[in-house]
């Protein structure tokens, strides 16, 4: 079969794959009472990736070399990685907001690999002498996969601030770091203990305060006791419309997942930095030239750490390293795209101003 014909079929079959996928998950976000539904977006974004994973594998054995040489080839490579990384969060979250938050991301890359690119910029061409090394698959692979990786962890994020309507919520997650600390507002005491001082200051909860204590008001019982305390703070948070405990759950699932995919993304990132340093070394004589495109690898760095030191470090949770990370999607954005296409440098695909 024609390797060309085969690329031309698959590139639009995994556009139009990733569309009706898209359309099945946000069905499913739209009447959550249809259970198939989520069978179905999962088995779409499989199908994609597949299909995505047949055209570079095509693509590779027609022009001889790892299929990451143009645009056309990064996008596809980059919807990929997305819905890769796409399969193992909605795997390990079991949430179908997942789906609602990547599939118009992979399906909009996919779009406009397939449509808008000029068909000169579709087409494999003989690799450049500064490409024609074994640091292409090395450097650029692992690039685009944690460029993958931070766009999942920061859509993830943005869904958060939806789902949690942008309010600073107490998470009872897994991704608090050493320097945070969460409570669940229960104060333990023992069976015959009279409460005898005001309680200490709870942590906030969705807009109450919680209090245990374990004796009654004859102070002789056995059986606990959940006091309900409310204090000026919940006061206000309760007056903005509490969660209901599914959005809470939800939310805590979103939390949870996106800092581990960003998590995942990081260290990527950070090694494929270093491999683009050797690399640029062996090609150019330097490490590192202040090239728009390293310029802006160092910025998202920069980012995602803030991100992760926030977490690990200060033990932020919730909102604020929500809306770090969902600035994060932006930069990686403006380092993958923007500079490539709007930039002049050693890493561009085309000067198009």
């Amino acid at each position: 079969m024609n390797l060309v014909v085969l690329q031309n079929w698959l590139d639009n079959a995994s556009f139009a794959i990733l569309f009706l996928t898209m359309l099945v998950y946000w069905g499913g976000a739209a009447f959550p009472n249809l259970p198939y539904l989520a069978a179905l977006g999962t088995a779409g974004m499989a199908i994609a990736n597949l299909c995505i994973a047949t055209l570079l594998g095509a693509r590779w054995i027609e022009a001889g070399y790892f299929p990451l040489s143009n645009l056309y080839e990064s996008l596809f490579f980059l919807t990929w990685g997305i819905t890769a990384v796409h399969l193992i969060a909605e795997n390990s979250s079991r949430s179908r907001l997942v789906g609602v938050a990547t599939s118009p991301v992979a399906m909009a890359i996919a779009a406009f690999a397939t449509m808008t690119l000029p068909s000169q910029m579709q087409a494999s061409e003989p690799l450049v002498p500064a490409l024609k090394s074994n640091w292409l698959m090395m450097h650029v692979s692992v690039m685009m996969l944690s460029y993958s990786a931070l766009m999942v962890g920061s859509l993830l994020a943005i869904a958060f601030l939806i789902v949690t309507r942008g309010q600073n919520i107490q998470l009872q997650g897994s991704s608090v770091g050493t320097g945070g600390y969460r409570s669940n507002g229960y104060r333990l005491h023992k069976a015959s203990e009279l409460i005898s001082q005001p309680p200490t200051p709870a942590v906030e909860n969705n807009g109450f305060a919680r209090f245990e204590t374990s004796s009654n008001s004859n102070g002789n019982s056995n059986t606990a006791v959940l006091n309900l305390v409310t204090t000026p703070e919940s006061q206000a948070v309760a007056a903005a419309e509490p969660l209901s405990p599914q959005r809470l759950s939800l939310a805590e699932t979103l939390d949870n997942i996106s800092y581990r995919i960003i998590g995942l993304g990081f260290p990527l990132l950070t090694i494929g930095i270093i491999a683009g340093g050797v690399w640029a070394n062996e090609a150019w004589g330097s490490y590192w030239s202040w090239d728009p495109k390293e310029t802006w690898a160092l910025i998202t760095w920069l980012v995602f750490a803030a991100y992760l030191h926030a977490r690990i470090t200060r033990g932020w949770q919730g909102r604020r390293p929500a809306i770090l990370a969902s600035t994060g999607l932006l930069v990686v954005w403006v380092c993958y795209l923007g500079v490539n296409l709007l930039g002049k440098g050693l890493h561009s695909y085309g000067w198009f101003f």
